[in-house]
C-alpha cells in the first residue's frame, strides 16, 4: 500500500536577491505554490537570514520549514535542487528548536516581549564598556561584570555570534543554553558558562544612565535597558527539516572540527 504524502501542499518564501528569485520562479512553476496558512510545509530560499525570518513568521504555526540556499550563508539551509523536490522532502529528517523568551524592560519601566531562535544580545550602546550583574535562577552569580556586552544563545544559534566571541558549540539536543560576554574587561579572564536549558537568567544594567546599553532578540532591539530576563520557551516548538547526513545536529558537530 503506498504511503500518502505528507507534503504536498508546498509554499515557497524567497528572499529579494535575484538567485533566490529566479529560484523562486522556477520552483513555483514547476510545484505551485500555496499560502503559507493552507500549506503542508514551508520552502525558504534564500540564506541563514531569511531561514530566521520564516521562523519567525511560523512560529506558532507548528508548520515544517525546509531551506534551499539561495543566499549568502546556509548554514541552516540544504543545498539547492529543483529535482524531485517532494521525494527530498519525504525523506528529510527534523530538528525541533524551542526560542527563547526575552522580556527587557527599558529606564521608563516599559516591558518589551521577544523570541530569539538564535541568541539575546546586550551591547553597549557608547563609548563606555557596560556593566551588568548576573543572576542565575534568582541567585547572584557575578556581582559585576564590565564588558561591551553578553549574550545567552541557544544550541541552534551557538555558531552563530555566539560562536564568533569566542563561545562554545552546544550540540542541537543538548539541554543547554550559552551564557557568553563579549569582549570582556572585569573580570578579565572569564569566558562565559554553560547553563540547562531551564535556566532563568537575569541581567541587569548597572549605571544605566552612564552607559547605556541595548538588548536584541535576533533582530527586535530594545534601547536604554535596566533589566534583562531570558528563558526557553517551551511552549513553543519549531521543526526544521534537513536532508539525510546533512541535519542540524550533523552540521554543527561538524562546525566543532573546523569543516
Amino acid at each position: 500500500m503506498t504511503k500518502p504524502a505528507r507534503y504536498n501542499r508546498i509554499a515557497f518564501v524567497a528572499s529579494p536577491s535575484s538567485e533566490a528569485q529566479t529560484a523562486f520562479g522556477q520552483l513555483t512553476r514547476d510545484y505551485g505554490n500555496c499560502d503559507p496558512k493552507d500549506a503542508d510545509v514551508v520552502v525558504a530560499l534564500g540564506g541563514d537570514g531569511l531561514m530566521l525570518q520564516t521562523l519567525h513568521q511560523n512560529m506558532h504555526s507548528g508548520k515544517p520549514i525546509y531551506g534551499m540556499h539561495r543566499g549568502t550563508v546556509g548554514f541552516l539551509m540544504n543545498e539547492y535542487s529543483t529535482v524531485d523536490l517532494r521525494a527530498r522532502l519525504e525523506a528529510a529528517q527534523e530538528s525541533e528548536i524551542n526560542p527563547l523568551l526575552m522580556r527587557a524592560t527599558d529606564v521608563n519601566d516599559r516591558v518589551h516581549l521577544h523570541h530569539a531562535i538564535n541568541e539575546v544580545a546586550l551591547f553597549r550602546q557608547t563609548y563606555q564598556a557596560a556593566r551588568l550583574r548576573i543572576l542565575i535562577d534568582e541567585r547572584e552569580r557575578m556581582p559585576e561584570l564590565i564588558a561591551d556586552g553578553i549574550m545567552v544563545a541557544t544550541p541552534a544559534g551557538s555558531t552563530a555570534y555566539n560562536l564568533s566571541a569566542q563561545g562554545p558549540i552546544l550540540p542541537i539536543n543538548a539541554a543547554l543554553l550559552a551564557l557568553t560576554p563579549i569582549s570582556a574587561f572585569r573580570p578579565r579572564r572569564w569566558r562565559g558558562a554553560l547553563l540547562p536549558n531551564t535556566a532563568y537568567v537575569v541581567i541587569e544594567v548597572l549605571e544605566g544612565d552612564k552607559r547605556p546599553v541595548a538588548a536584541v532578540a535576533d533582530h527586535d532591539e530594545v534601547r536604554d535597558v535596566r533589566r534583562v530576563e531570558v528563558l526557553s520557551d517551551k511552549t513553543i516548538s519549531m521543526r526544521m527539516l534537513f536532508d539525510p547526513g546533512h541535519s542540524l545536529e550533523e552540521r554543527i558537530l561538524r562546525e566543532q572540527f573546523g569543516y
